[in-house]
């Protein structure tokens, strides 16, 4: 038997830092919303008890280090299933780009092998378990929009913003997420308008979203790697209307209302970045 699932990417609308926590985490304050671009899990019965993980991307890895598999194994233990699983990972977004695509790829992961093993948990308890693997995959277990809170395992689902166009651009560097954390300076750190972002989304505002667009990171990213900042100019000088960075980097998006100025973007930025894509915002939670 055969399941196959959706891990769609995820952005920040706005991610606010609030301080360090005593376990060694940041406390954080996020607007996430996923996008249509999406990696593809098949979860296959294995006739013996094991896991294995089969994926054409070389820089994936194919053993427990990776969240998809250790989704599995944390559902094989906690449920004592004695049946294996092979896990197909058909990769489409960029690897270590502040787009969630492990976490998603765990979360989908949870959400298939519910189906699979007929486990008959909620998108609560799956989230629940979730937040043990990876800070961004109890967001991703829900999809849609939502407030996240804490290390990012709190998740308040919230209403959708209004649909358009989002270019990304991944410049050819890697982001370390902790060395990014490690630099934060409470004293000096800007801090993200969090609320007016989800009173925008809520008002169904496009240009109040795009307005309030804010991310704390960004500057400490920015400092490490320039050429997310001329990526952001790049965008703004072919005409969108928002433009952030991701996450802890290196990915930036454009958001626009308009196929044509969508093509403008994109083609522009295609000449700046090996790595650049056009989507839509997906307004429901994308659980199939």
């Amino acid at each position: 038997m055969k399941v196959s699932v959706k891990a769609p990417a995820k952005i920040n609308l706005a991610l606010d830092v609030l301080g360090k926590r005593p376990d060694g985490y940041h406390e954080v304050h996020m607007v996430m919303t996923t996008i249509d671009l999406a990696d593809r899990i098949e979860l296959m019965d294995l006739g013996e008890d094991r896991i294995t993980l089969v994926t054409d991307y070389r820089f994936v890895p194919d053993d427990n280090r990776n969240f998809a598999y250790q989704a599995a194994r944390l559902l094989k233990e906690k449920f004592h299933i004695t049946r294996g699983v092979q896990i197909t990972i058909d990769k489409c977004i960029p690897v270590a780009a502040g787009l969630a695509g492990g976490s998603s790829d765990a979360a989908a992961t949870l959400r298939g092998l519910n189906k699979l093993w007929n486990l008959q948990l909620s998108t609560q308890e799956l989230a629940e378990l979730g937040s043990e693997i990876g800070s961004d995959v109890a967001f991703c277990v829900y999809g849609g929009t939502a407030i996240a809170s804490g290390r990012g395992e709190k998740v308040e689902p919230i209403s959708s913003p209004p649909p358009c166009w989002v270019v990304l651009a991944k410049p050819n560097i890697g982001v370390s997420t902790a060395e990014v954390y490690g630099k934060v300076q409470m004293e000096t750190i800007q801090h993200a308008n969090v609320r007016e972002m989800v009173q925008a989304i809520e008002k169904q505002d496009y240009e109040g979203i795009c307005e309030h667009l804010s991310n704390s990171l960004e500057a400490i990213t920015m400092e490490l790697h320039p050429e997310v900042e001329q990526i952001k100019e790049q965008m703004r000088r072919f005409g969108a209307d928002g433009v952030l960075m991701s996450g802890s980097g290196p990915t930036v998006f454009a958001l626009t209302k308009y196929e044509s100025r969508m093509q403008r973007i994109y083609n522009g930025l295609r000449g700046f970045c090996d790595q650049v894509y056009a989507v839509r915002l997906l307004s429901e939670s994308p659980l199939e």
